[in-house]
């Protein structure tokens, strides 16, 4: 049994060392976006065209457009955004929201989440992978923390806008939109297995299709 242990040990230690963004080997590596991604990374910009520059943006502060189905806006910062996040291991985003809107249920498959609300009235709630509810209705200046890979959302409950910044311990921490996932997937999910999961008929899956 022993021996059993230290063959599965040496097998998977490979992939448990990489379960989460490497650690740098450098001070910092500008990511080259011209070029594929190496595992979790992108090759390095040569160092003799880094500037000043490229270490700061200015993307989170720009207001989210809001006009659309769900009333709300998710302004990325991470490696594709910001170049400079590259190998560093976190980023971060704007979720702009409107009265009434919704960050619709979404997963991030690499990251933890925490955000802070910035201003607005907003409810935040996950689920466990036991099927347990956690909600609470926030303020400016209250922090909220997602476990990594369950499924969460913020609506804005209050009659303002609203403004949450999120953070990530990933450079791209990925997303999974519960909704578009499902109903806006290419080539699209079969109708089948739409109407026998949330148990409706086709009319109404053609008509929440419809919609994306």
């Amino acid at each position: 049994m022993a021996a059993l242990l230290c063959i599965v040990v040496f097998l998977l230690a490979p992939f448990l060392s990489n379960a989460a963004d490497p650690d740098p080997l450098s001070d910092f590596c500008i990511a080259d976006l011209n070029s594929s991604p190496t595992f979790a990374n992108f090759p390095c910009k040569p160092t003799s065209n880094v500037t000043s520059e490229d270490f700061f943006f200015d993307g989170l502060m720009k207001e989210g457009n809001t006009s659309n189905m769900f009333g709300s806006k998710v302004t990325p910062g991470n490696v594709l955004t910001f170049p400079a996040l590259n190998m560093l291991g976190l980023s971060m985003n704007r979720l702009d929201i409107a009265p009434n809107g919704l960050n619709p249920p979404h997963t991030h498959p690499r990251s933890t989440e925490s955000g802070v609300v910035i201003s607005g009235k907003v409810l935040v709630g996950f689920v466990t992978t036991g099927n347990v509810f956690y909600s609470k209705v926030l303020v400016p200046g209250q922090m909220f923390v997602i476990p990594r890979g369950l499924v969460h959302f913020e609506k804005n409950v209050g009659n303002k806008k609203a403004v949450i910044i999120t953070a990530f311990n990933s450079q791209n921490p990925g997303v999974v939109v519960v909704p578009t996932t499902l109903f806006d997937a290419q080539p699209s999910i079969s109708d089948d297995v739409l109407k026998q999961t949330f148990q409706i008929d086709s009319s109404v899956v053609h008509g929440i299709e419809s919609k994306f």
